[in-house]
């Protein structure tokens, strides 16, 4: 009896070469432009290393006077400069494996193998970037209140079960406090990522507006003028009980500007691959379908100061404060947390 095997439904070039399904470039973060693709990130994802070098210019110095001229001969002005600076990036070298045993196969009935892997692969990986994207932004807010005295934070929140108020939950008032964080670069703002409790709040209050996608349709919401990402992955610190004198719920919002992220995607040697191992199934046979990517999902405005203690940063070192290091003025960072009891 003839078995029918991952390597008799992929065609390893012809699924490299399809569209992908779900791509970070369909998810809100992408689509409300917090995250910025271009061909010099992709051209150094591509590139051999382990890091990237961003350089970027400096502004010029904004509290330099001009000069006042004169007519005479023998006075010189001393001309200002502009300075370079550079971003570190690191790549994120990763790779999943899912494993199919020939005997299930054989008996399976409904979707086909193709199709159903297609459908979730690129899902997966999409809510990989997604929590890479979000523990990354963890990471700047613990280097930041470790090391720039809280500057891009506005913390309106009560430690206590007692100390919960009105005025210690999402408002537009701790909002507000937490844009002009970024001084006259507010205006930068595109959009907010929260906590579905917090996104719950803001629909209660009638904070939310919804406008239009490409097809018409009355989908995406918005606060003042924002785009509103909600997503469960978001942090929050659950409450330490119900007395009084336990700890607060506590959650952290995030305020994007326009391209506080770069990405860029490289190409692996062999981005998906199969291997088998007869003896596997008590000689029923196993095969694996690997899945591999490369990827540069960086903050503006950073470099890493760190060294992962493999090739690429995990998951709870993206987040760790010493990860991290701000190489640009605050102003200029399009980045801003709130953190409220909900």
């Amino acid at each position: 009896m003839a078995t029918t095997q991952l390597s008799d439904v992929i065609d390893i070039t012809v699924y490299q070469d399809l569209p992908s399904v779900f791509d970070p470039r369909k998810t809100n973060f992408y689509e409300s432009g917090i995250v910025t693709q271009n061909a010099l990130i992709d051209s150094l994802a591509n590139q051999a290393g382990k890091t990237a070098e961003l350089p970027f210019w400096n502004d010029l110095d904004p509290t330099a006077d001009p000069n006042i001229s004169s007519d005479a001969p023998g006075t010189e002005a001393t001309p200002g400069k502009i300075d370079q600076g550079e971003q570190i990036a690191r790549k994120a070298m990763l790779n999943y494996g899912w494993s199919s045993a020939d005997l299930v196969n054989e008996i399976n009935l409904g979707e086909a193998p193709m199709t159903a892997i297609r459908n979730k692969i690129d899902r997966w990986w999409m809510h990989q970037w997604q929590k890479r994207l979000v523990k990354t932004c963890l990471g700047i807010y613990a280097d930041n209140v470790a090391n720039d005295s809280s500057d891009m934070v506005y913390d309106a929140s009560g430690a206590t079960n007692a100390d919960v108020t009105s005025e210690t939950v999402f408002t537009r008032g701790n909002f507000t406090s937490a844009a002009f964080t970024l001084g006259d670069s507010f205006e930068n703002l595109t959009a907010v990522a929260v906590h579905p409790v917090v996104y719950k709040r803001m629909v209660d209050n009638e904070d939310i507006d919804f406008i239009p996608d490409s097809e018409g349709r009355l989908t995406i919401p918005t606060f003042l003028g924002l785009r509103v990402v909600f997503d469960g992955n978001m942090p929050y610190t659950p409450a330490g009980g119900t007395g009084d004198t336990d700890d607060a719920p506590k959650y952290t919002s995030i305020l994007f500007g326009q391209g506080a992220f770069g990405y860029g995607e490289g190409s692996p040697l062999n981005p998906t691959e199969i291997s088998r191992e007869a003896a596997q199934g008590n000689g029923a046979g196993v095969e694996t379908l690997w899945s591999r990517k490369t990827w540069i999902l960086h903050p503006f405005g950073f470099k890493v100061a760190a060294t992962p203690a493999a090739d690429s940063f995990t998951l709870t070192e993206l987040e760790t404060a010493a990860t991290w290091d701000r190489v640009i003025d605050r102003k200029s960072v399009p980045l801003a947390f709130l953190v409220t009891n909900g």
